[in-house]
């Protein structure tokens, strides 16, 4: 008896140890994630995103040149959403990469509002950065026959045909930020909803200028891949430094295809260009290991901007750290913007080409007003922490 409780207690330990090193590898921690989980439940009433995001001229065009639609101009009534409860529908979530705050956002706007709906989420699938894997994940949720799919192209050539097979098969698809080559809105896709990416490029010069004092030498991190938003945030970002800030260089140049290749780019561009002041990286993920290269590189008053405000870069920017500030996407909101959309389509309504929540400017000086706007909760306890 003795030896089978051994052999139990020792099982339970070893699971429990795979368990916690999963934990370990998601960008948010047990409080955060927890935090993320309680959002206020909203059961009746029309939906629409949130109203006190600040209204802004939207800079961004949509894959196809499209002018923006703002997000907060999007609403179904208590009417249609009872209408669509009444056809017990399915949806899927088809990531590109699910490890992100900004994607868990996305997916937590989408999960609230499909709910609320009456729409069942038959599943949720993450691609890891890889084409192949995501023509396989959708053959996989076709299998569910879901009546729509939200997704996010890892690649917009390799991955059409697949997603043209869903649209072939009746499925009604949103996509977050970019779609496959050859689609044609309202024919093969209901609408893209994406962040004012330009914008918020716009606002990481801005920031990194100021932090610099209008001038220094300066290294940009993008994104190597043809993916419209992230070339929309690098163009913004070059632009406005070359037309607006003509004293500030831009003298390192490094493409990075995956989030985690950051430090290993930025690493390179400090060994060569060892005067650097500061840096662009295209979006927060690779701006952590920007910010590792930084420190093993022993810089100093180091200036570096970004996109997206995900936990480990909100808690520097809390702490007065190396990346002092960012344009910020709203995720919870996009997803659901996504969500409405696809109720759109379910009733028969006309649905805009393009969909674009406002850029928003985050600093130390708002990083806990922002963080709550961005996720639609208060800031976890670190960052509150790190903000005193």
């Amino acid at each position: 008896m003795k030896k089978k409780l051994l052999s139990i207690f020792t099982m339970i330990l070893f699971i429990t140890s795979i368990v916690l090193a999963g934990c370990g590898q998601q960008s948010a921690t047990k409080e955060q994630e927890d935090s993320k989980s309680e959002k206020p439940a909203v059961t009746s009433g029309p939906i629409t995103i949130n109203q006190d995001i600040p209204d802004q001229e939207i800079l961004s065009k949509g894959p196809g040149g499209e002018a923006a639609v703002s997000a907060k101009t999007l609403q179904l009534t208590e009417d249609e959403v009872n209408k669509i409860k009444e056809g017990k529908y399915k949806a899927a979530i088809v990531m590109h990469y699910a490890g992100n705050d900004w994607a868990t956002a996305q997916i937590d706007g989408l999960k609230a509002t499909f709910e609320r709906m009456g729409i069942e989420v038959v599943a949720v699938t993450d691609a890891q950065f890889k084409s192949e894997k995501q023509v396989s994940d959708i053959e996989t949720v076709l299998a569910k026959k879901p009546d729509i799919i939200v997704s996010i192209p890892v690649d917009p050539v390799s991955t059409a045909s697949a997603f043209k097979k869903a649209a072939k098969a009746g499925v009604k698809i949103v996509f977050m930020d970019n779609k496959p080559n050859g689609f044609e809105a309202g024919k093969d896709y209901v609408s893209v909803v994406s962040a004012d990416n330009y914008g918020n490029g716009v606002q990481a010069a801005e920031i990194l200028a100021e932090k610099l004092g209008g001038k220094g030498k300066i290294g940009v991190i993008y994104h190597d891949v043809d993916f419209s938003v992230t070339k929309q945030r690098t163009d913004a970002f070059e632009k406005t430094i070359k037309e607006k800030y003509p004293d500030i260089k831009i003298v390192g140049r490094g493409g990075i295809v995956g989030p985690n290749d950051g430090e290993k780019v930025a690493s390179g561009m400090l060994t060569k260009n060892r005067d650097l002041d500061g840096m662009f990286v295209v979006w927060d993920v690779p701006a952590e290991g920007a910010l590792a290269a930084a420190r093993t590189a022993g810089k100093k008053d180091f200036v570096i901007t970004t996109i997206d405000l995900g936990t480990n870069v909100a808690l520097d920017i809390a702490a007065k750290g190396m990346i002092q500030g960012l344009g910020a996407q709203l995720p919870y909101d996009q997803g659901i913007s996504e969500a409405i959309l696809a109720g759109y389509a379910l009733l028969g309504k006309e649905a805009p080409a393009y969909v674009a929540v406002p850029a928003f400017k985050v600093t130390n000086e708002n990083v806990l007003d922002a963080w709550k706007l961005v996720y639609h909760q208060e800031a976890p306890k670190s960052i509150q922490g790190a903000a005193k």
